[in-house]
C-alpha cells in the first residue's frame, strides 16, 4: 500500500472541518478536486474512510485511525524536510507564504530581491489571503508561513501551536479626499461627522477601527463597506468618504487622496506566523531577517516606530 502525503493532508483537513467544501476552501482547492483525491485515497487503502451525513461528512473508524497516523506521518515529513535543509552547506528550499495586498506591495519586493541576491536557493511563493485566514492556513500545513496582524485596540486570539516573529509596527492614518481636512493632524473624534468607508466587522481591520472610534466617543457612519484598502482609497479619491490606512497601505494610495496623522495613534503589529516545528528552519529564519530588514528600511521596525 502506498499512501500519498497530499491525500493524507486532505483527509486530516476533512476531519478538522467536517465538510468537503470547508476542507477544500482551507486548502485552496475545489470541492470536486478534494472529493476526487479522497476517493483515490479510499482506493489506495481499500476501505471506506468516510460517509456523508447530510451536508457534513463523518469519518469511519478506519478513517479516524488513518487520520491519527496521518498526523504522525505529516509531522515526520516536516521534520525530515527540516533535517535535510539544516544538513546542506547552502540553504535551498521552497516556501509558500500567505500575504495580503499591502504586505505584498510594501515589503515583499525589497525583501525577496535581497533574499534572491544573498540566498538564491531559497524560493518564496506567495498566496494572497484575507489576513484573518492566514494563520489557520499555516497551522493546517498548506502554508509554510504567513503574515498576520494584531491591533492595539482589538488584539487577536493567538493559536498556541504557532510561533510568531514581529516584523513591523505600523501607524494608521486618516485617508481623506484632497482638501477635505486642512489640518496636519486630527483626533478620531474630529472625523466623526464624515461618512466612512470601512471593512466589515468580521475583519480584524474593520473591527479594530470600530473599537478605536467607539473609544473616542462615536460610532462611525459607514456609507460603504469594502474589504480592501486599495478599493477604499479609490472611493476616498472619488469623494465618497474617509477611511484609515496603514503605513504599508500608503503604497497603494491613488491621486486625490491625502493622509492626515492621528493625534492619538492607532497602531498595529505585523508578524510572521509559522509552526513551532519550523522554529530552527534555516530558510525561514533567513526570510524573516530579509523581511525585517525591508521593514527597517521603511522605518517600520519595532524600535524605529516605538521611538518615532
Amino acid at each position: 500500500m502506498e499512501l500519498s502525503v497530499h491525500r493524507l493532508r486532505m483527509l486530516r483537513e476533512l476531519h478538522r472541518r467536517g465538510t468537503i467544501t470547508a476542507a477544500a476552501a482551507s486548502l485552496h482547492y475545489t470541492a470536486s478536486a478534494v472529493s476526487q483525491q479522497l476517493a483515490l485515497l479510499e482506493r489506495d487503502v481499500g476501505a471506506k474512510l468516510f460517509e456523508r451525513l447530510g451536508r457534513r461528512v463523518q469519518l469511519t473508524e478506519l478513517g479516524v485511525l488513518l487520520t491519527e497516523h496521518a498526523e504522525e506521518i505529516l509531522g515526520a515529513v516536516e521534520r525530515a524536510t527540516l533535517a535535510l535543509e539544516a544538513a546542506q552547506d547552502a540553504v535551498s528550499a521552497k516556501l509558500t507564504a500567505g500575504v495580503w495586498a499591502s504586505v505584498a506591495s510594501g515589503l515583499l519586493p525589497t525583501a525577496l530581491t535581497a533574499l534572491a541576491a544573498e540566498h538564491p536557493g531559497i524560493q518564496v511563493r506567495t498566496r494572497e489571503l484575507a489576513p484573518e485566514e492566514t494563520a489557520d492556513a499555516v497551522r493546517d500545513g498548506s502554508l509554510d508561513f504567513s503574515f498576520v496582524i494584531d491591533y492595539t485596540d482589538a488584539p487577536t486570539p493567538w493559536d498556541p501551536s504557532l510561533e510568531r516573529a514581529v516584523i513591523a509596527v505600523e501607524r494608521l492614518h486618516a485617508a481623506v479626499p484632497a482638501g477635505a481636512v486642512p489640518l496636519a493632524s486630527v483626533s478620531l473624534l474630529e472625523l466623526a461627522e464624515h461618512p466612512w468607508i470601512l471593512a466589515s466587522p468580521r475583519s480584524h481591520f474593520g473591527r479594530a477601527v470600530r473599537v478605536a472610534c467607539q473609544r473616542s466617543g462615536f460610532e462611525p457612519k459607514i456609507n460603504h463597506e469594502v474589504e480592501e484598502q486599495a478599493t477604499a482609497m479609490a472611493m476616498v479619491a472619488a469623494g465618497l468618504g474617509i477611511t484609515l490606512v496603514s503605513d504599508l497601505g500608503l503604497t497603494l494610495r491613488p491621486p486625490g487622496v491625502e493622509t492626515v496623522a492621528l493625534t492619538t495613534p492607532v497602531m498595529r503589529t505585523v508578524s510572521i506566523a509559522y509552526r513551532k516545528a519550523s522554529v530552527r528552519r534555516p530558510s525561514l529564519q533567513l526570510v524573516i531577517q530579509a523581511v525585517r530588514a525591508a521593514a527597517a528600511e521603511l522605518g517600520l521596525g519595532a524600535s524605529e516606530t516605538a521611538s518615532g
